[in-house]
C-alpha cells in the first residue's frame, strides 16, 4: 500500500536479459520532497533500475506505482508526460540547437496549425525557458547559443533546466557531474539544493560519496542486481555505505539478496 505522500514506488521489480539477472526484486520508495542517492559499483543494477523506471526498457516483471497509480511506460516519453524527468550521462541534447530549442524539443508550443504545417511560439518558449533557469537558478548568458558551443557545466545545466520546464513530480539524475570540474560540480550541486528548497523530489545515481552526503536524505545502496541498504543519510557514514557496496555488510532486511 502505497502512503499518501509516497511519489514513486516499485514492487518486485526485475530485469532478466535472457540468463543475465540484471535487476531482481527491487523494492523501492520514494516521498515527495526527499532527495535520495542510489549508489553501487558498476553493474550493481543502479541504471537497469532507473531504465525501468523512466521507460527505456519494459521490466521482466514487478510494479510501479506513480503519484499513487500504477503505471506501465511504453517509452520515455510516457513517463515525462506522467512527471519524470531524467536528465541522462549523455545529456541527449541537439548540439546544433538553442536552449529553448532543446528544452522544447519534441514537445513543441505550437501558436496555430494550418493543415500540415505547424507555426511555433517561440516567444512562449523562450519565456517559459526564462521562467525554468530561474527556477533552478542556472545562469546561461546567452540563450540563443547552440549547445555545441557550451561548456560541460552549461550543457549539464540545460538538460536539468528541461526538467524545471515541465513541472516535473520527479527528477532523475545520472552522474551528473562525473565528467565536470570543481567549479562546474558547484554549480550543479547548487541547483540540486535549489530543487530542494522548491519542495522538488529528485533521484541522484552517484560514485561521489562526498557529494552524496551533502546533498540527499537517504541512501539506497544496490549490488548485484539487488538492494541490499536502505539507508538514512544521519545514520550512516561513508565508510558504512561502502561496506554495503562491497559486500562487507548487507542490511537486516535485505539478507536474502547477500546470497
Amino acid at each position: 500500500m502505497t502512503s499518501s505522500n509516497t511519489i514513486l514506488e516499485t514492487v518486485g521489480l526485475t530485469k532478466h536479459y535472457g540468463g543475465v539477472h540484471a535487476l531482481e526484486g527491487a523494492d523501492f520508495k520514494i516521498h515527495a520532497g526527499e532527495h535520495v542517492a542510489i549508489m553501487g559499483d558498476n553493474g550493481a543494477g543502479k541504471s537497469t533500475f532507473v531504465r525501468q523506471i523512466t521507460g527505456v526498457e519494459r521490466p521482466t516483471r514487478g510494479q510501479i506505482i506513480f503519484n499513487g497509480a500504477s503505471v506501465t511506460f511504453e517509452n520515455p516519453m510516457e513517463a515525462r508526460e506522467v512527471g519524470i524527468e531524467t536528465v541522462f550521462q549523455s545529456l541527449a541534447l541537439a548540439d546544433e540547437l538553442d536552449v529553448p530549442d532543446n528544452l522544447f524539443l519534441g514537445r513543441e508550443l505550437v501558436r496555430f496549425r494550418l493543415g500540415p504545417f505547424s507555426i511555433l511560439d517561440y516567444k512562449a518558449m523562450r519565456q517559459r525557458t526564462m521562467e525554468a533557469l530561474e527556477k533552478t537558478a542556472v545562469k546561461i548568458p546567452n540563450l540563443k547559443n547552440t549547445i555545441r558551443n557550451m561548456s560541460g557545466g552549461q550543457r549539464q545545466c540545460v538538460a536539468i533546466a528541461r526538467t524545471a520546464t515541465f513541472h516535473s513530480k520527479l527528477t532523475i539524475m545520472d552522474e551528473p557531474t562525473a565528467a565536470l570540474g570543481v567549479q562546474e560540480t558547484a554549480q550543479v550541486e547548487n541547483i540540486i539544493r535549489t530543487l530542494k528548497q522548491q519542495g522538488e523530489s529528485l533521484i541522484l545515481i552517484s560514485h561521489n560519496m562526498r557529494q552524496v552526503f551533502d546533498l540527499v536524505d537517504r541512501i539506497v545502496v544496490f549490488r548485484r542486481g539487488r538492494i541490499v541498504a536502505d539507508l538514512r543519510k544521519e545514520e550512516t557514514d561513508p565508510q558504512d555505505v561502502v561496506a554495503y557496496i562491497t559486500g562487507a555488510k548487507t542490511g537486516a532486511e535485505f539478507q536474502d539478496a547477500a546470497a
